[in-house]
């Protein structure tokens, strides 16, 4: 490893042809030099670049690194805060005042409960799925309706709302879209969610958005955190549906594991979630001078940790850019860490031990319909890694 720091000049724009689940080269090699490096952000603002496992799971549990939006140092120009009620960008005592009424309504319990209404849900998809088949796309006739449908009956969004609501997150989650666009898509959500939080507040129903009116928070506190459910519910374990379903069939021995022993899946969920990662990056900025990695981080300095680089880092996991389903790929950062680590984790999990189980026990000889390489992939500009869509066909 060299001792010299290395620069990151850009973030990456693209992964390298025929690589669609490794994390871009250039961050894979700045993880080669070192877990820090030097990085310029797109506003010319100097920062820094974490690619190494250990020092992202340092930064995320230190309270002298922020998340919250308004102090990022990227552009030159002064961001605005997070909206009320959206507490990714939050830090303490705010951050705890949205995501405290929430955490008991996302308990691994309550989310294993929700497990037979998961099998419904992927069993109602796959019959249709059938039905229409022998071919399909399977984000939309698979990898999408799952969380969607889940994640709506948890905050009671109708069920005739569904589609338009998925469709607005994903233009403005895709990063495919223009600024008038995304603008667009993520005003009509907010409108849509303010009517729907004055809905709930008038004629309560069984659902976690009623319960929380039943509280000191305000409407527009409630349309934020609804925001962040939905977004974070729908897209990124539909991501998840896709791509991983996306990498067992192109690792067709460690797919032959899991259908020969069909209790694997809770460790092949982990290690697809550690492979891929689909959260790629966040960042945080530095509330004094702190010393990472050997390197003084200055005040107000804003650093980019690269989640998925360090779910590659092999001081931390042997042989880090292979699937490999019976490796122990606990620990890993695809949900975050510390006190903003995701709240949806054990729901997510849920849904992708049931919804790849249920899958390939369907159709045994599922295969993609056309090359690997025509699979069109979310740009890297998109918040959450994925797939646009994934022809699929299987033997009658």
């Amino acid at each position: 490893m060299s001792e010299s720091l290395h620069t990151v000049t850009t973030l990456p724009a693209e992964r390298r042809p025929g690589c669609p689940f490794d994390p871009p080269a250039e961050l894979i090699e700045a993880r080669e030099h070192g877990p820090i490096s030097r990085y310029t952000h797109p506003g010319g603002k100097p920062g820094w670049m974490i690619t190494g496992y250990d020092l992202v799971r340092s930064v995320l549990a230190d309270s002298r690194f922020s998340a919250r939006k308004d102090l990022l140092n990227v552009v030159d120009f002064e961001l605005p805060p997070a909206p009320p009620g959206e507490f990714l960008l939050m830090d303490e005592p705010q951050h705890s005042r949205y995501r405290k009424p929430l955490v008991g309504k996302f308990t691994a319990r309550r989310m294993r409960l929700l497990t037979e209404r998961v099998e419904q849900i992927t069993a109602d998809c796959l019959d249709a799925m059938e039905q229409a088949g022998p071919t399909a796309d399977l984000v939309t006739a698979f990898a999408k309706p799952i969380p969607t449908i889940i994640i709506c009956e948890l905050l009671g969004v109708p069920y005739e709302d569904r589609d338009s609501f998925q469709e607005q997150i994903d233009t403005f989650m895709g990063g495919a879209t223009s600024d008038e666009e995304l603008i667009a898509a993520y005003t009509a959500t907010q409108e849509y969610l303010a009517r729907l939080v004055a809905a709930k507040r008038a004629k309560p129903t069984d659902d976690v958005l009623s319960e929380l009116t039943d509280s000191d928070l305000t409407d527009e506190e409630l349309k934020g955190i609804s925001l962040i459910l939905l977004a974070a519910g729908f897209d990124t374990t539909a991501n998840m549906l896709s791509l991983g379903t996306f990498a067992l069939l192109q690792n067709p021995e460690q797919l032959a594991a899991l259908r020969a022993d069909p209790t694997l899946v809770d460790q092949a969920v982990e290690e697809l979630l550690r492979y891929l990662t689909v959260a790629k990056s966040f960042m945080r900025t530095a509330l004094e001078d702190v010393e990472v990695g050997g390197q003084v981080i200055e005040a107000g300095t804003t650093v980019v940790l690269s989640y998925n680089t360090a779910d590659r880092d092999p001081e931390r996991y042997p042989d880090p850019h292979a699937l490999d389903l019976g490796r122990e790929a606990g620990g890993h950062l695809a949900f975050g860490h510390g006190i903003h680590l995701c709240l949806g984790a054990q729901l997510a999990r849920v849904e992708m031990r049931v919804a790849f189980a249920a899958l390939f026990s369907r159709f045994p000889t599922l295969r993609l319909a056309v090359p690997a390489e025509e699979v069109a992939l979310r740009p890297e500009a998109a918040d959450i890694y994925g797939v646009k869509s994934l022809p699929v066909t299987w033997d009658v």
